[in-house]
């Protein structure tokens, strides 16, 4: 127990205490075994019960194992500076046998990240995500980082992405992060980037299209299209386009738009009842921010989908999801009644950081990855297999 302790595990789920002269440990890939020092003899069976254990998942988070000189394996707890010969994991092991709960038993509304990828290997995968240099893109890369993938962060501001990626390697120095610029309100950035990003020749396995500009006022971005329009939806729509081979070479791969559920509450329809696509990037006199931006989530959902439909027998597919509903992050920062809002609103929703969990599952094909959300809705027509 005193072992414990020092590990910061308190108890284990062992059912009984071992005896005398007994040691648990176990193997590189997870079981545990049981050494009696007074036979010199191990065994796989606890001793008492006759149960056999294999611990559930990786190392907690801000551990890593390692190897010293004699070859005997040791854990570095990043997080409180200290090492320890004792497994981590042996506070989280489970029967042989266990009946595998349900993700909807596992995971809900608070569940955050880091909790989702708890044990997960992401090494070798490479993800790009817009708009990761602060609020739920910067919590969804740092997740990811964490667990061992290799994560661009695309950003405008590149002095603000060099500060995420500090921020990001302040928590563990081997993470693998860098920053690009890609200011999605100018289609000759969008290409740059993807040149840029095509010229390191590196697959591709998520692409989170999560950067977006909510209530700013009316104004044309050097393509001659209204901001919100372009930011939100059109300049990730190039994005994907020019990376959809890199996409394809990279299967399984998977894309994830960030959309909303005020996508419901829009309307781009003339006074006779017709589609009038002209609206989509309206005049100024047309314009309104918020329907502006509902506009632009509804557009989301619809390329989402449609890249689905085209892209899955290829081995890319794509969701769309929403995040939550006004959660407290920069987005609101354009006008001082929406900071106001979404303040009042703050203690009523979902963190920031449960607000970017990962409903995510990996093995040695795919990490299927999308942003949860506090509950799933009709936003989330193609839902991601469990």
């Amino acid at each position: 127990m005193a072992a414990l302790k020092y590990a910061g595990l308190e108890d284990t789920d062992s059912e009984e205490e071992l005896p005398p002269g007994w040691e648990e440990r176990t193997t590189r890939d997870g079981w545990v075994y049981y050494a009696n020092h007074l036979e010199e003899k191990t065994q796989w069976e606890h001793p008492k019960s006759g149960k056999r254990k294999r611990v559930a998942g990786g190392l907690p988070y801000g551990w890593e194992q390692e190897t010293d000189e004699s070859g005997q394996v040791y854990f570095v707890d990043h997080i409180n500076k200290r090492t320890t010969y004792l497994d981590p994991r042996l506070a989280f092991t489970v029967e042989d046998n266990p009946v595998k709960p349900t993700t909807r038993q596992k995971y809900d509304g608070n569940s955050t990240a880091m909790e989702i990828l708890q044990g997960l290997d992401l090494s070798g995968k490479v993800v790009i995500i817009t708009g990761a240099n602060s609020g739920i893109g910067f919590e969804t890369a740092k997740s990811l980082a964490l667990h061992g993938a290799y994560v661009i962060l695309a950003c405008r501001n590149m002095s603000r992405g060099n500060d995420a990626v500090q921020r990001i390697l302040l928590e563990w120095h081997k993470a693998k992060v860098e920053a690009m610029t890609l200011d999605l309100a100018s289609l000759q950035s969008v290409q740059h980037f993807a040149e840029a990003f095509k010229s390191k020749n590196m697959p591709l396995h998520i692409l989170i299209c999560n950067a977006a500009v909510f209530g700013v006022p009316w104004v044309l971005t050097e393509d001659e299209l209204e901001s919100t329009f372009q930011v939100n939806h059109l300049g990730h729509f190039y994005l994907v386009q020019l990376l959809e081979d890199v996409l394809r070479r990279s299967s399984p791969a998977r894309v994830v738009v960030v959309s909303s559920e005020s996508h419901r509450f829009t309307e781009i329809k003339d006074c006779s009842g017709k589609l009038d696509f002209s609206l989509l990037s309206p005049s100024k006199k047309e314009y309104w921010a918020m329907l502006a931006y509902n506009r632009s989530k509804l557009c989301n959902i619809l390329f989402s989908n449609e890249l689905n439909r085209r892209l899955s027998p290829h081995g890319v597919t794509s969701n769309s999801v929403h995040p939550g509903n006004m959660i407290y992050s920069s987005i609101h920062r354009n006008w001082w009644v929406y900071t106001l809002l979404f303040t009042l609103a703050r203690p009523f929703t979902k963190s920031m950081t449960a607000s970017t969990s990962l409903l995510a599952r990996t093995s040695s094909v795919l990490v299927k990855l999308a942003v949860s959300m506090k509950s799933f809705s009709a936003t989330n027509t193609n839902r991601l297999p469990l």
